[in-house]
Order: C-alpha cells, then sequence, then structure tokens
C-alpha cells in the first residue's frame, strides 16, 4: 500500500471551507486526517491518477480498498452537529436501508462505509419508482427509539420548532421583512402545532432530516443482497447516506424531497404537481401527508431566511418562497415560475438544503 499518497481536495471543497478560519484549519489538517485514517484501518486508496474524491456540502468521500480488497469508502467530514452523531444512526440502522457502516472515529468524525455507486441515485429515477423506493427505505429506516444511551445523543424536531418559534420572527426583523408576515405566520403556526402534538403523539422515530434524492444511492449489485435497502423495478437496490439524524414525527423527513427535481413538476400546474408530490411520497411511506406538508412550509421558511442572509443567493430564496408559499396555500406573486429556479446546490452551499 502507498499510505503516503496525497490526496487532492476538492476545489469546492476548498471554497466553501476557506471562507471561514475554522474551515481553513479543517482543510489544512486534512492530509494527517487522511493518512492517519489509511494507516489505521490499513485501507488502500482506490483513486485513478487525477480523479478527485467525491464530495457533498459537509465533507469528501475517498474510494478506498481493505486488506481484503473488498471495497469501501472513506467519509472524512467537517465537525458539526450532524456529522458527530451520524456514525450512530448508520450503527443503529445495521446497513438495512442505510448505507453500511464499517469503522468509525468520533474525534475527527471520519468513518468507513460500503462502497455505494454514486452514479446512480434516485434524481434521475421517474418520480413513481422514486416515490416507492424512497417510502420503502423510509419504513426501514423509521426505528423506535429504546432504552439505549445512544438514543440520548439525537436531537429532537418537536425541540428544533419550539427553538424556531423564537428565532424566525428574530430572523424575519432583521433581514428587513424578506417576505408577507403572512408566510411567517404560517411557518410559527406549524411549529406551535406540530411541536406540541410531537411531544406529546408518542410517534417519535429516527428521522433521516435530509432525505432528499440524491442521498439514496444503488449498491453495487454483487453487494445487493447481503443486507437490507429497497429493491427497484430497475433490478438495483437502493440505500440512504448522509442522514444527518434527529428523533421525532416521520413526517418531517419529506421536505426535501419537495424542494428539489422542481423541473420534473408538471408545467401546466406546478402548484398542484407539488402538492401531489407530497402526497405520493407521504402515501408510499405511510405518512400524514398534511403534517408532511406543515413540516415542508417551516422548513423552507428557515431556509428562506438563511438565504436572505447570504449576499447572490436570490435564486436560492426564490426557490423557498415558492415551495413555502405553495404549500402555504398561495404562492407569491412576483416570484419566477418553477422551471425557472435553481435547483438546490447550483449557486453555492447551504447545509441540509440540498
Amino acid at each position: 500500500m502507498n499510505l503516503r499518497t496525497e490526496v487532492p481536495v476538492p476545489p469546492a471543497l476548498s471554497v466553501r471551507y476557506g471562507r471561514t478560519s475554522a474551515g481553513r484549519a479543517w482543510l489544512a489538517s486534512l492530509p494527517g486526517l487522511v493518512h492517519g485514517r489509511l494507516e489505521n484501518w490499513e485501507l488502500a486508496l482506490d483513486l485513478e491518477p487525477g480523479e478527485l474524491p467525491w464530495h457533498g456540502q459537509g465533507g469528501m468521500v475517498i474510494p478506498v480498498r481493505r486488506n481484503d480488497r473488498t471495497p469501501a469508502a472513506l467519509k472524512i467530514a467537517f465537525p458539526h452537529d450532524e456529522a458527530r452523531v451520524e456514525r450512530h444512526a448508520l450503527a443503529l440502522w445495521g446497513g438495512s436501508g442505510a448505507v453500511r457502516l464499517l469503522e468509525a472515529d468520533a474525534g475527527t468524525c471520519a468513518m468507513l462505509l460500503e462502497r455505494l455507486d454514486p452514479r446512480c441515485s434516485l434524481q434521475t429515477v421517474p418520480l413513481a419508482e422514486a416515490a416507492a423506493v424512497w417510502g420503502g427505505l423510509m419504513r426501514q429506516l423509521s426505528l423506535v427509539p429504546g432504552e439505549e444511551h445512544v438514543w440520548r445523543e439525537f436531537d429532537h424536531i418537536a425541540g428544533r420548532a419550539e427553538q424556531w418559534s423564537d428565532d424566525l420572527p428574530a430572523d424575519w426583523e432583521q433581514q428587513g421583512r424578506p417576505f408577507p408576515r403572512w408566510l411567517l405566520e404560517s411557518a410559527l403556526e406549524v411549529c406551535q402545532i406540530r411541536g406540541a402534538v410531537g411531544r406529546r403523539s408518542g410517534r417519535d422515530v429516527l428521522v433521516h432530516t435530509d432525505f432528499h434524492f440524491l442521498n439514496v444511492l444503488a449498491r453495487p449489485e454483487a453487494a445487493a443482497a447481503a443486507v437490507g435497502g429497497v429493491l427497484a423495478p430497475s433490478g438495483r437496490t437502493f440505500v440512504a447516506i448522509d442522514p444527518q439524524p434527529m428523533i421525532g414525527e416521520p413526517e418531517f423527513a419529506v421536505a426535501p424531497l419537495l424542494w428539489n427535481r422542481l423541473g420534473d413538476l408538471p408545467r401546466g400546474n406546478p402548484a398542484a404537481g407539488l402538492r401531489q408530490r407530497c402526497r405520493d411520497f407521504s402515501a408510499a411511506a405511510g405518512l400524514d401527508a398534511g403534517a408532511a406538508r406543515e413540516w415542508a412550509v417551516v422548513r423552507e421558511v428557515e431556509n428562506a431566511l438563511w438565504y436572505a442572509s447570504r449576499p447572490g443567493r436570490q435564486g436560492d430564496l426564490a426557490r423557498s418562497l415558492w415551495v413555502a408559499s405553495t404549500l402555504a396555500g398561495h404562492t407569491l406573486s412576483g416570484l419566477p415560475t418553477a422551471h425557472d429556479l435553481p435547483e438546490p446546490g447550483t449557486s453555492g452551499p447551504r447545509e441540509a438544503a440540498r
């Protein structure tokens, strides 16, 4: 093994994390972090010359091979709250519906994962087929919390709603009231109702809170039968990645499906198509479509306020406002049409907004 081989950092990650001192420090530490994991876990790089590692918003994933030559993926994440608890969720799922965790190092937010096919996600799968796959995975992932100490590591969705009840009005004022008050009030009503319901409903499960189309990948065919997943009509078995896990109402997970793939909405009536998508994916997972719609409203209002605070994010702001207001019952005027809105991730990074 050539454990000293330098691993190139994807330029997009360098741009993203080069903006802050903490990010620059993490970028500077990456060569040592990668080398340490390669050495300690006895891994060999599986990158072609000049090939860059895969990456998302929060870190990079390096194809490697283990001592027995089986393929795997080394994930090095920027330390943040979701990254610190990801390993706990993956361990609880045990490969059933999610990528298998092979090794983890809590101190560096590094994990060794089974290698999936990064070229095959639900992003290009027809929506009817994607709904069936997503719904099946949602059922597998919705574990009921137990008494073990690990369950205390996860934040509660109802607690997040309570925090938003305080933060959203203050942010709305600070950002110069960037959208009508009625939309803010719609989000606050959701926080109050769903937060209270979530605290007393007894429906708590482990929730993948960033469960969009690109975060569902296919297993290599040779490994597909080894552990759980959902078999699609195409013959590929799909599992989830990058969970950003929390505990609470499972309907919280539907929202990212609604702010992605807007270009696939019917051109004649995209608003009705968006609401129908919410019903279709909720039905596929056995969820309450009304609760899913409500959670999507507040999540997109929170996204909109984040985008409003960032220069150059007007396209992302418009997308979040279109989705939130449409789901709240009245699409705001003056916004681009759904098919002219940018896809998440195309105009700059935003954690959990893909």
